[in-house]
């Protein structure tokens, strides 16, 4: 299958390509390298925009596109509080965007790479796919609108798409040769990480009195690795004119405090903490049931421990220290 990926030079682009070509598919990478890294992809990039739909068009035919996974957008909920109008146009509309290029394009499937943040804070734990859908912020907001769009595409031009609403994603591919690299780095994982590399003194903890046994927020983390595998069984299950919907987690659930602990085993250095108040928009917790995807999809996470997520994390930041500079 000749597979296009939005976004394919991000973190988990990176992944999902590789993890697609071991399966034996071909992937071009469509990427605008505003926060992406041409040095992560062993396939072909195209330096594009996905606002740009006659590129897209041209893309597809070019490259006799089959399925495309989309996974460019803007993903920081607490600066979508901040900034709305840059996630609702960078997301939903450059979504609708995508959308109409691959129907005029004849390309009718599609993995969207959605959210836990659809569920804003949920109503029980562990969520599932059935769950009210009500978001918190305007990140969770964006992607929601897009899988709106989804539900109605679907039926009328007998496209099929997968929705994967991811929870939080982390650690690095097990060679050690791609991993996490965003300037400036707002996930909690690299970020801790970087007081043992001496790139800061301590890590801030936003809020100790949440409704959670320790205080802090807790958070279902899955391996980058265990992600990309999923949008291969994904890709292979789209039904035409049909919607499915996966949560992709490990169904357990970490407080960050419980993540700064893990980083101290396996970094063995102290790294002090500083507590702050909240960030909006924070759900307390947000913990996932994946027994969907694997019943349906048949998929099971390889690296679902936090320490072997945290192990292979620090791996990559040792290795590469500024990333891929």
């Amino acid at each position: 299958m000749n597979v296009l990926l939005t976004g394919g030079a991000g973190y988990i682009g990176s992944h999902v390509a590789r993890a697609l070509q071991a399966a034996g598919h071909y992937c071009v990478a469509y990427d605008n390298l505003v926060n992406g890294h041409a040095q992560s992809l062993r396939c072909e990039l195209v330096v594009g925009d996905v606002g740009d739909g006659q590129r897209l068009r041209e893309v597809m035919k070019k490259h006799r596109i089959d399925a495309v996974i989309h996974l460019a957008a803007y993903i920081e909920a607490g600066e979508s509080v901040a900034k709305p109008d840059k996630y609702f146009r960078n997301n939903t509309i450059i979504g609708l965007t995508l959308l109409e290029a691959m129907r005029d394009s004849g390309v009718a499937r599609l993995v969207f790479s959605s959210t836990a943040a659809v569920y804003g804070s949920p109503v029980r734990v562990p969520i599932e796919e059935g769950d009210p859908l009500k978001p918190i912020n305007p990140y969770g907001a964006s992607k929601l609108c897009v899988e709106l769009m989804l539900q109605s595409f679907a039926p009328a031009y007998g496209m099929g798409f997968v929705s994967l609403r991811y929870f939080n994603v982390a650690g690095a591919d097990p060679s050690g040769e791609i991993g996490e690299a965003h300037n400036p780095e707002t996930h909690l994982i690299p970020l801790i990480l970087q007081v043992p590399l001496k790139r800061r003194d301590s890590i801030r903890v936003f809020g100790d009195d949440y409704d959670t046994p320790d205080g802090t927020c807790i958070r279902d983390y899955i391996h980058v690795a265990d992600l990309a595998a999923a949008h291969v069984l994904a890709i292979e299950a789209i039904q035409p004119g049909a919607v499915r919907v996966f949560n992709l987690g490990n169904g357990t659930g970490f407080s960050v405090k419980e993540v700064v602990e893990t980083c101290r085993a396996v970094t063995g250095d102290k790294i002090p903490t500083q507590v702050v108040q909240r960030r909006a928009g924070d759900p307390p917790r947000l913990v996932a049931s994946s027994q969907r995807a694997m019943k349906e999809l048949n998929w099971r996470p390889k690296f679902p421990d936090l320490a072997t997520i945290v192990a292979h994390a620090w791996a990559w930041h040792k290795a590469h220290p500024d990333g891929y500079a």
